[in-house]
């Protein structure tokens, strides 16, 4: 019943919101269609009351890998904190699993956890310097990791201070929640009662 109820619900999740556009991962493709099949679906047995949604993935990092290569997942317990202490955060990076390739072993860099997760925040001069260090056995794993958690936590460090700071301030946070809140209640009554009309109830 769950692996029926759930793309069903995320349906909703979405549709109520009038989303023009969903990012997603590549694993999420298959949810979107279907959210897309629901929508275009009802517009045409009762007329145009959903916006259908285009999804937006970027190809080179579809699928986040986590601490153990596979898909990162709070399922598989293999989730990089981002918002955690930076030596929390250093020693998750550190975890990340590799291969047992030697310092000046020539390695893959598109079969590595690390050099995925590095390409997810830096540009393509960054990508294209350390895929070659990697390809001429210039460096090991641990350096590897070193400047993945570098570049990571240089793009993260102003977004950690901004979460701790609310996460701090429970009145700041209260106020963020319902702001938020009350935008979304707003979109999403437009939406029922449109969709309401347009079945006659």
């Amino acid at each position: 019943m769950g692996l029926f109820c759930y793309p069903v619900l995320m349906a909703c999740d979405i549709l109520i919101y009038d989303s023009n556009f969903v990012p997603v991962g590549q694993d999420q493709r298959q949810h979107l269609e279907i959210t897309r099949d629901l929508a275009i679906r009802f517009n045409h047995l009762y007329g145009d009351a959903l916006v259908v949604p285009e999804a937006i993935i970027a190809d080179d990092v579809a699928t986040i890998p986590g601490l153990d290569g596979r898909k990162m997942s709070k399922s598989y317990g293999n989730i990089i904190p981002l918002f955690a202490s930076e030596k929390q955060f250093r020693k998750a990076i550190m975890k990340i699993t590799t291969d047992s390739k030697s310092v000046d072993e020539a390695k893959d860099p598109e079969a590595c956890s690390v050099f995925a997760l590095f390409k997810c925040f830096a540009d393509k001069a960054d990508q294209e310097a350390l895929a070659e260090r990697y390809r001429a056995g210039d460096m090991g794993y641990g350096e590897a990791k070193q400047l993945c958690f570098e570049k990571l936590n240089a793009e993260l460090h102003e977004p950690r201070e901004i979460y701790q700071q609310i996460r701090n301030d429970q009145a700041k946070l209260d106020g963020i929640l319902e702001s938020g809140r009350d935008k979304a209640r707003v979109i999403a009554r437009q939406v029922t009662d449109r969709v309401r009309n347009k079945v006659g109830l």
